[in-house]
């Protein structure tokens, strides 16, 4: 099967007739027909039945677009990929940063460098690091923050910073009137948990089954600010990033690392076939700016 083959058996197969497969590719009528005559011709087997000018897939139909579908996906990427190769460097920088940090240091790095570079311009979104690693590959976006390394071979992965997890305890609690690190079998009240999956969240588990400990946790959240502000409402205590906890309101909890040192990392990533832009690494050096200042809060 030929790629023009493909494109008009994927489109015909989703509109489920020539008229609606025409409309898609925007073409004619008489040229679907005629492509898709040619392809089964090359076949060597009919992929539809025409019964009074409808059109029923056959069973090999069926089993090929299974495969084509994962196909055109693919050609689909190729054709944003190529999109956004064309649009060129301009002075326009793509940043998008897990939901966390783009709430703590894209703000005050933002603050400096538009002040730094008036002429300059940013795109900002966030996303979680999957989506991240997609953008990053098709050329969606030109650098990105995540605290956790992907480890794709795709991915330029660089840590820029680096702080303990934190304890963010209620006031009240009898883990806020301590001092100095708190040790995680020194917990006592309920524990605002992060999934097993996460990251983060696994570490957490692994420090406390390494140590024969099961906090007690009746609350289980995706996302590291959700933990925080549950923790503000007095709903129990979280460990979170560092990032998270220096935006914690300081009137309502009381941060505190955990011991044993649960360290975390914040990386830099970029496509590694795509060398940063002069406004890129510019916006870089602000970013480990505003993260190191962000871990300073915290001291």
């Amino acid at each position: 099967m030929r790629l023009r083959h493909i494109e008009v058996f994927h489109a015909v197969m989703q509109a489920g007739t020539i008229s609606g497969a025409a409309q898609l590719l925007h073409i004619s009528q008489p040229a679907v027909t005629k492509v898709l005559q040619h392809c089964e011709l090359q076949l060597g087997m009919p992929l539809f039945d025409r019964v009074r000018g409808k059109l029923y897939p056959t069973p090999e139909a069926e089993r090929l677009f299974v495969e084509i579908d994962k196909l055109n996906r693919d050609l689909v990427s190729i054709r944003r990929l190529a999109a956004n190769l064309r649009s060129g460097e301009s002075e326009q920088v793509r940043l998008v940063a897990t939901p966390t940090l783009g709430a703590t240091v894209i703000p005050q790095a933002m603050s400096q460098w538009c002040r730094a570079y008036p002429q300059a311009r940013c795109v900002l979104a966030t996303n979680h690091t999957r989506e991240i690693v997609s953008a990053l590959l098709l050329g969606e976006a030109d650098l990105a923050l995540s605290l956790q390394d992907p480890r794709h071979p795709g991915i330029r992965s660089e840590s820029i910073a680096s702080g303990p997890m934190v304890a963010l305890c209620p006031l009240g609690s009898p883990e806020a009137a301590g001092e100095g690190p708190l040790p995680l079998g020194q917990i006592h009240s309920e524990l605002v948990a992060l999934p097993a999956d996460d990251p983060l969240g696994s570490v957490v588990l692994n420090a406390c089954e390494a140590q024969g400990l099961q906090p007690r946790s009746r609350l289980t959240v995706q996302t590291y600010q959700l933990a925080r502000s549950l923790v503000e409402a007095g709903l129990g205590l979280a460990i979170v990033d560092p990032f998270t906890a220096a935006g914690a309101d300081r009137s309502r909890l009381r941060l505190r690392p955990v011991a044993p040192h649960l360290p975390v990392q914040l990386y830099l990533l970029s496509a590694a076939n795509a060398p940063l832009a002069q406004t890129a690494r510019r916006l870089v050096r602000f970013l480990g700016d505003a993260a190191k200042d962000n871990l300073e809060t915290l001291a």
